[in-house]
């Protein structure tokens, strides 16, 4: 690279002062406020128990795709007991819950609860931190709790086997690190400028391209969007997961991303594509909101049904989601009790048409909710 050329955005001149065409980005904006009014309608009708589980229901959704995207899977019961235990939720039994998962979980929640709080580079350390508990990110040791310091060459975003591997973006020196995230954080700490919106569409870029730590930046850069967000929102209950659709949308977040960084000051286009992606999101908590009333309904018309706590988590597990075909044998490992246990448990709910039996027989029968009575419409009761 020549001498005053440069290749990414953080290499030109004050690369921090963003340009975008707010004529352009109006009626984006418009439709995403529009959305969340429209959500945030749908929960004024809810009671708090209901309001309760459609926030744990985000949040999970939340923390568990943040980590899909770095391609880290976490159990999803154990995230929502973490979660369900810090905001005082009553869930029933609880998963056990591994030190990886509550640092995720410890991050998440401290953007959106703490959303006035300023940032800080203890705060952005402390984040750090939890998500490495061990200080390793695999099996390799990073630094933890403090700033990169390229070490091992300059940090770089990489992809294909060793030998042929492409470089979709190469970060900031460390010894700019300083500098750069006293810009941050007194961009971060002052009096708004920009739209609410806008801000937190240019909270998460710029995190992500500072790229300040040896692993986890995106995930940060993602925590640091929510926590903007919630300040815009006003509140600090979470209803919508941007995380999860950036999942959806992984290869066009990439994509826009590297686009991005490897343009000009004027991110019209990045901030275009985070509040479409944005308006998604809140577009598909409605089906989040979805299943939480039916799963009120579900409840509401079998509160009267005496069943054992095997039977209330197993019943639990199909209304969140479950994933794959409920067999007796999995019922069984579940519930940790014997095959006959489960299959009498099972039976029981068969014959009081709580469950239906799946296509197909034989050692590998599948058992579903009857949905006769989760897409009825009684007066919503407050989950088991």
């Amino acid at each position: 690279m020549k001498r005053g050329d440069y290749t990414y955005i953080w290499q030109a001149s004050g690369w921090t002062h963003w340009r975008y065409d707010l004529e352009v980005l109006a009626q984006p904006i418009a439709e995403v406020s529009r959305a969340q009014g429209m959500l945030l309608g749908r929960l004024t009708d809810l009671g708090l128990a209901l309001r309760d589980q459609a926030s744990l229901a985000a949040l999970t959704d939340d923390v568990v795709k943040t980590s899909e995207i770095e391609g880290e899977h976490l159990k999803v019961e154990s995230v929502r007991s973490s979660i369900a235990r810090r905001l005082g939720v009553d869930i029933g039994a609880l998963a056990p819950v591994d030190r990886h998962v509550e640092g995720v979980v410890e991050m998440v929640l401290d953007a959106t609860s703490n959303s006035m709080a300023p940032m800080t580079r203890e705060r952005l350390f402390g984040w750090h931190a939890a998500l490495f508990p061990t200080g390793y990110s695999g099996l390799s040791s990073i630094n933890t709790g403090r700033w990169r310091d390229d070490a091992k060459g300059p940090m770089q975003v990489v992809s294909g086997p060793v030998g042929r591997q492409r470089v979709h973006f190469e970060a900031p020196p460390a010894d700019q690190l300083e500098d750069e995230a006293s810009l941050f954080l007194r961009w971060f700490n002052a009096a708004p400028k920009d739209p609410p919106l806008i801000r937190a569409g240019l909270g998460h870029l710029w995190f992500v391209t500072m790229h300040p730590f040896d692993d986890g930046n995106g995930r940060i850069a993602r925590a640091i969007g929510d926590l903007l967000l919630a300040r815009a929102d006003g509140t600090s209950q979470r209803f919508y997961s941007l995380s999860a659709q950036i999942q959806r949308e992984r290869a066009a977040y990439y994509d826009i991303l590297e686009r991005t960084q490897r343009g000009s000051k004027e991110v019209t286009e990045w901030l275009a594509w985070f509040l479409n992606a944005l308006h998604r999101a809140v577009d598909h908590a409605h089906l989040n909101l979805d299943a939480v009333l039916a799963k009120a309904r579900f409840w509401h018309h079998w509160a009267m049904l005496p069943l054992n706590e095997r039977q209330v988590k197993l019943l639990n597990r199909l209304l969140d989601g479950f994933d794959g075909k409920l067999t007796s044998s999995k019922w069984a490992a579940i519930a940790k009790c014997s095959p006959d246990t489960a299959l009498r448990d099972i039976n029981d709910l068969l014959a009081r048409g709580v469950l239906r039996k799946t296509d197909g027989g034989g050692r590998s029968t599948g058992y579903e909710l009857d949905d006769r009575f989760t897409n009825a419409h009684p007066a919503p009761a407050a989950a088991r």
